[in-house]
């Protein structure tokens, strides 16, 4: 398996993610059309999606799932931090597109940086 494996795919899987962010804000949260129809049938399923994505947004929880995984995937040594930084980059994406850049924007670039730091040597007792 090719060193380049795992970067290649999560780069893949960011990349779908922030393309169903832009979709997901474009298309649900921004259209006139829900809008309208949010407010004449408050019951609907798409109006409550809409309603809960926008608590989430309001509260910013996208954001700080991010940074804390970002964070622990920062401090944590080997793998798992590698593996910890993958899901911070994915919650962190759609946190950037969903009007939360300011935590969203640190825990991107805290997860990027632990994707690409050089594996450290083992030392030697």
């Amino acid at each position: 398996m090719s060193r380049r494996l795992p970067l290649i795919s999560v780069l893949i899987a960011a990349s779908l993610c922030l393309a169903a962010s832009y979709g997901l804000r474009f298309s649900l949260m921004e259209s006139q059309q829900w809008v309208g129809l949010c407010v004449e049938a408050p019951q609907r399923l798409a109006c409550e999606i809409r309603a809960g994505l926008g608590w989430l947004i309001h509260l910013r929880v996208l954001a700080w799932a991010a940074l804390l995984s970002a964070v622990l995937a920062f401090v944590l040594p080997g793998r798992w931090g590698w593996r910890l930084a993958v899901p911070a980059l994915l919650l962190g994406l759609p946190a950037l597109v969903l009007y939360s850049a300011s935590l969203a924007a640190f825990a991107v670039v805290l997860a990027l940086l632990r994707l690409v730091r050089a594996p450290q040597p083992a030392q030697a007792l």
